[in-house]
């Protein structure tokens, strides 16, 4: 069943209005990602050669528990206010409404993190000639991140102070994304890492959006 354009452009608004609510959406995922990724090295010295060889690991992981920070108020108004009723009675896609939902939020709270990486990539050493392929991965991750990360916040829409149990959800299915995108940023463009990358976010693009349909209509009922 397919969704009309009014209500998949009005949620796809709502979200982004959501998203900058106080400039949370923007400042905490950005706060996070550069905070986690900054921490490194204090922890583990200033060894140049060390660093450079785990910097692609430490941002994916960082961009991968960032992604969550804002993922927890998703879908929760929707259910609170009735809005989600709503979309259930209208007999619209309630998969592509989430999917909008969840796009806008990479929109304002992934889509930076991917234009701050080359920054905190070359505090962390990383050379520059890895960070173009880098961050096509991190954008592709990204998606993959919020799509899985929705789903997680679909089924715990209904639970109050859910960030650890998206968290719990969420982590496992982000597990293939982060070896593939390591994979982009140490091989490039031309290695195996990006043909499974990609095929890692198509495949939550199939998906992830009929799961957070289904997850939906069981916190409504």
């Amino acid at each position: 069943m397919k969704a009309s354009p009014a209500p998949l452009s009005s949620a796809f608004r709502q979200a982004l209005s959501e998203a900058w609510a106080g400039g949370s959406g923007l400042l905490l995922p950005l706060g996070f990602f550069a905070g986690t990724a900054m921490l490194i090295p204090f922890s583990l010295g200033s060894d140049a050669e060390l660093l450079a060889r785990i910097g692609p690991g430490v941002l994916w992981l960082a961009l991968a528990l960032a992604s969550m920070v804002t993922l927890e108020r998703v879908f929760q108004a929707d259910l609170q206010d009735g809005a989600l009723d709503l979309w259930i009675q209208s007999g619209d896609s309630i998969s592509l409404i989430a999917a909008s939902k969840t796009f806008a939020h990479w929109l304002i709270s992934g889509l930076p993190l991917v234009i701050l990486t080359p920054a905190i990539g070359y505090m962390l050493g990383v050379p520059m000639s890895e960070m173009l392929p880098a961050m096509l991965g991190y954008a592709m991750g990204g998606i993959t991140f919020f799509l899985w990360g929705g789903v997680a916040a679909a089924l715990a829409a209904s639970v109050a102070r859910a960030g650890l149990l998206i968290a719990v959800i969420a982590l496992p299915f982000y597990v293939p994304a982060i070896i593939f995108g390591v994979r982009v940023a140490e091989e490039g463009l031309n290695g195996v890492g990006l043909p499974f990358l990609g095929a890692s976010m198509l495949f939550a693009l199939g998906v992830a959006p009929p799961a957070m349909g289904a997850a939906l209509r069981l916190a409504a009922e």
